[in-house]
């Protein structure tokens, strides 16, 4: 009986050894296969071939979704392909993965690059600044955080130029609208004085003398008519 329980101590015992070696074989292998993947990775982004080297780091993030290089280094594939806004997602992943400040601040860095180039002005300084608070040492940090706070400066003179052309614009056409709605008004007072125009009293005096004169030349010119007739002989008919 002891060595029937010996025995299956020592099974078991068997047991859990093949399966360690079997789990961190599997591990190995795995790692292997990740690495394998951003070796090839880097090999295609070395030459060029961005598109090609995104699609082996995410084989290895398929096989390893905690392998922080794959997410940078996926990150910097999809950045030289223009891809901005989906870069800028592994960087900040990376960020938040990482426990190494400098590879934080390298990930802050890439990604105020990745807002920089998306236009996101404002957000890319905030990203300098953190990668500069994690390595005070990033000379080229520094450089493009002060471009980034110059083209800011320059994008809100630009607005604030636009808003006081706009508000010219406007206090013209409404200056325009007035001397449009001043010049109605006086058209319309020309127009209502010549209908109420009046004739002075001499000019008045003088129609009425005139209306009176030739009515009497009328009168005068039927009378003189009247008095011819009555002198001619008419011929009648029997």
């Amino acid at each position: 009986m002891d060595n029937m329980n010996t025995a299956i101590k020592k099974a078991k015992f068997a047991i859990i050894l093949v399966t360690c070696f079997l789990s961190f074989l599997s591990t190995q292998l795995f790692g292997q296969s990740d690495r394998k993947f951003i070796r090839q990775g880097n090999r295609e982004f070395k030459n060029e071939k961005f598109s090609e080297a995104e699609i082996y780091y995410r084989r290895a993030l398929s096989n390893n979704k905690e392998s922080e290089k794959a997410v940078f280094n996926a990150g910097d594939a999809l950045y030289k392909q223009d891809k901005f806004e989906d870069a800028g997602n592994h960087f900040m992943e990376h960020y938040r993965m990482s426990e190494d400040n400098k590879k934080k601040a390298e990930s802050m860095y890439n990604l105020g690059n990745s807002l920089l180039m998306n236009e996101k002005v404002k957000e890319s300084i905030e990203a300098y600044k953190e990668s500069l608070k994690l390595d005070p040492q990033n000379v080229q940090a520094k450089y493009n955080l002060a471009y980034a706070q110059d083209k800011l400066r320059q994008q809100e003179q630009q607005q604030q130029q636009q808003q006081d052309n706009n508000k010219d614009d406007g206090q013209q056409q409404n200056k325009e609208q007035e001397r449009e709605d001043n010049n109605r008004q006086d058209e319309k007072q020309e127009e209502d004085g010549e209908n109420r125009q009046t004739i002075s009293k001499e000019d008045a005096e003088r129609i009425l003398k005139a209306l009176e004169n030739e009515e009497k030349d009328v009168q005068e010119k039927v009378k003189r008519e009247k008095a011819e007739k009555t002198r001619v002989q008419t011929i009648k008919n029997w």
